[in-house]
């Protein structure tokens, strides 16, 4: 990663663009499998390295979008903008990866259920729970650190009702704040490096429950680069270039030397 930026925009602002983004995604989604005999080694254990393959595969992209799943309408949207505009390729973790859900509920209905096949061992599905998530978040770290920008697309959806667009707010979501957090802890390379060596580099229960868990992480946003609309818009009209090189026209606009990682 070089820059990460706070994006402020509306819904619908990029509306138009959502068809394309929408066929742009539909080429990358992955048909994953409906079982696990493909992960299995010779003594019948789960190999992480061949689930990671087929359910969080390497990506190579230009911008990673880190949002609120309830945005991701808007989001694909935005990614058909960038592409559209910039040529630009974007990642968006449900549109490249299956549903970690999915995964999950394969591994539970095989190695989580109780003696009588009826409910779920608690303790089983916390270890199942534990290893996808696991496997989940190093893979978000691997696409961040992969990608030259990333942007944190900045809605209510993705705050608390009373924090949205503040420096220091608190998000329900643990994968919107892990992304932030590496934010912070990815290693910084320049544009040169990422594109002279081009690295590819909520969860939701299913079961109903009588009351849902909302645990409030902290997110902060002060080391992100404010982007407005305006500043889109900018960066679209002062363009000349196309692919990952674009991005040096939105660095330029922000005042953002290319030539530092700082």
């Amino acid at each position: 990663m070089f820059k990460s930026f706070n994006v402020s925009i509306e819904n619908d602002d990029f509306d138009k663009y959502l068809a394309f983004g929408q066929e742009l995604h539909k080429k990358n989604k992955r048909i994953v499998s409906n079982t696990l005999e493909n992960f299995k080694g010779d003594d019948d254990k789960l190999i992480a390295s061949k689930i990671v393959g087929e359910w969080f595969p390497e990506f190579k992209a230009d911008v990673f979008l880190s949002h609120s799943h309830k945005d991701e309408t808007s989001v694909i949207a935005l990614s058909g903008w960038l592409s559209k505009e910039f040529g630009l390729t974007s990642f968006v973790d449900s549109c490249i990866w299956g549903y970690s859900e999915k995964l999950l509920k394969m591994i539970d209905d095989q190695y989580c259920y109780d003696d009588e096949k009826i409910f779920y061992n608690y303790y089983k599905r916390n270890r199942s729970t534990s290893h996808v998530y696991m496997m989940l978040s190093t893979a978000l770290s691997r696409m961040i650190d992969g990608c030259e920008a990333v942007f944190f697309v900045n809605t209510p959806n993705s705050f608390s009702a009373d924090k949205y667009i503040e420096a220091q707010g608190t998000t329900e979501s643990p994968w919107i704040y892990s992304e932030l957090a590496m934010t912070r802890l990815v290693r910084k390379k320049t544009p040169e490096e990422h594109r002279s060596f081009h690295m590819i580099g909520e969860a939701r229960d299913s079961m109903e429950s009588h009351k849902e868990l909302n645990i409030e992480y902290g997110a902060d946003l002060s080391h992100l680069i404010p982007l407005s609309k305006e500043d889109l818009d900018s960066w679209v009209l002062q363009n000349s270039d196309t692919g990952s090189r674009s991005l040096n026209t939105l660095y330029r606009n922000k005042g953002i030397s290319t030539w530092t990682r700082k």
